[in-house]
């Protein structure tokens, strides 16, 4: 379901001890709240990942599970 544009959605990060300090050196360094330092770390990663042809590739296998997944199940009901 899609969002309100400007509504935010809350989640819980579990990171490491270590990956945490340095998340919070990151932020502290650059004078930025953590969550923005993360924010903008997740949509890097996203925005790499959609030009990411090993990526893509698995998400076409993926579909193509599901869509089998899906015929299985209707195929049941009949």
């Amino acid at each position: 379901m899609p969002m309100k544009p400007g509504s935010t959605k809350s989640l819980l990060l579990r990171l490491d001890p270590e990956l945490a300090g340095r998340l919070q050196t990151v932020a502290d360094v650059e004078g930025r709240p953590v969550s923005d330092v993360v924010r903008e770390a997740i949509a890097t990663l996203v925005e790499q990942r959609r030009g990411d042809e090993r990526f893509l590739r698995l998400l076409e296998e993926n579909l193509a599970r599901h869509r089998q997944a899906l015929e299985l199940l209707r195929d049941e009901q009949q």
